[in-house]
């Protein structure tokens, strides 16, 4: 007979060790999998709404002035939108007044819409105008037959005094409409560019698709293909493609893949999605996930298997969409502007990407604008890039 062993059994608690490790290590594979699956589908299906996210604190109307909670945004320097109420209203926001560490007081350009005095909440836009009567101009509403449809787009003539022949298609980025480019016409304008300012699949403005989520650019690029035929048939001989965080990897996949690439010549990107691996990992950092999440996400929205959790028609090429790796494919002139305190895209894709092709990458580094603000911080050297940038173009071309 074997004697007592005084004491727990090792074997036993290694054996409970064992058992202990297997099923964490389960629960970690699958938390995981469940947190990658949740990324990946919000990553491609398009907002419903938008969060009220900064606090209003007071309206003074006769001052013409708004007290708003400090926020990373509403501490900005520059001219901003400000939607409040669940976006039943919109004002434009100026110079900052006062300011400490939990509030800031700002002056109020205009109240376009909507009652600031009731206001408890809104947030935060780079949208100053919302259309191109704001600018006063002459414009066309049209429609792009696209893939998916009739899309509405502003045609906004060049100067009266221009050939009429350059065409700028603006491309806005996820989740917005095209009233974020609004910003960009003048500039184009007074260098002798006729604006087309686009919608597309899945934008609000445009058609759906049939799946109804983002393609991250691998989808959308063909209904600004449907914008650039819509462009040549009006008499474009050059266009330039000025894409706005995703709307970036949309022109930059318009470059690569449409039928009349020839007319395309250059392209401005303003905080352009240029690696999505390295965006999506951003966006995990940001919500306090492991790494392996976003590479998760990155596998199902990759594959055609990820479709039974995302929704989506088909899977998205991300190889396809590595500009940086596939650099020495591009041929045209880029104008590369991005901010390096984004918060949402960062700016290392840029950065990678224009030391990649400095031979055709012009790229105009900001410090403090955040996500696709650069010309709300400060719209003189933003607005210098453009112009100075279009017109070593013209010489190019001439």
């Amino acid at each position: 007979m074997a004697a007592k062993r005084n004491g727990p059994d090792p074997l036993r608690i290694l054996g409970l060790a064992a058992v202990a490790v297997s099923a964490l290590s389960v629960t970690l594979v699958v938390g995981g999998g469940v947190l990658a699956a949740v990324m990946a589908r919000a990553v491609v299906t398009p907002p419903k709404r938008q969060i009220d996210d900064i606090r209003v604190l007071a309206y003074d109307r006769a001052a013409g002035t708004v007290t708003l909670q400090a926020t990373p945004d509403s501490v900005l320097v520059g001219l901003y939108g400000f939607w409040f109420s669940g976006d039943a209203g919109h004002a434009r926001l100026g110079e900052i007044l006062s300011r400490d560490g939990q509030t800031v007081t700002r002056v109020v350009e205009a109240v376009d819409f909507g009652d600031l005095d009731r206001a408890t909440a809104g947030r935060w836009s780079g949208w100053f105008y919302l259309g191109p009567w704001a600018l006063g101009v002459d414009y066309e509403n049209v429609l792009i037959p696209a893939a998916v449809g009739l899309a509405p787009a502003w045609l906004i003539p060049a100067e009266a005094d221009s050939a009429g022949d350059n065409w700028v298609i603006q491309v806005h980025g996820r989740g917005v409409r095209r009233q974020e480019t609004l910003r960009a016409v003048p500039a184009f304008r007074q260098a002798g560019y006729t604006s087309l300012l686009v919608s597309y699949r899945n934008d609000g403005d445009a058609p759906a698709s049939a799946d109804g989520k983002y393609g991250l650019g691998d989808t959308e690029w063909e209904d600004v293909e449907a914008a650039l035929e819509f462009a040549r048939n009006r008499g474009a001989k050059r266009v330039v493609l000025m894409g706005w965080s995703m709307g970036g990897a949309i022109a930059l996949q318009t470059l690569a893949r449409a039928r009349h690439r020839e007319l395309i010549a250059g392209i401005v990107l303003d905080s352009p999605a240029i690696d999505w691996a390295d965006v999506v990992a951003f966006q995990g950092r940001l919500l306090n996930l492991p790494a392996v999440v976003a590479q998760g996400a990155m596998t199902v929205m990759g594959h055609r298997w990820g479709r039974a959790v995302t929704g989506q028609a088909v899977p998205i090429a991300f190889a396809r969409l590595d500009v940086v790796a596939r650099a020495d494919d591009l041929d045209v002139p880029i104008l590369l502007m991005h901010s390096d305190d984004d918060g949402y895209v960062p700016s290392t894709g840029s950065r990678a990407l224009a030391a990649a092709r400095p031979d055709i990458v012009t790229f105009v580094p900001f410090s403090e604008a955040r996500h696709t603000k650069l010309w709300n911080h400060d719209p003189t050297p933003w607005n210098a890039a453009i112009t100075s940038w279009l017109a070593r173009l013209a010489r190019q071309n001439a």
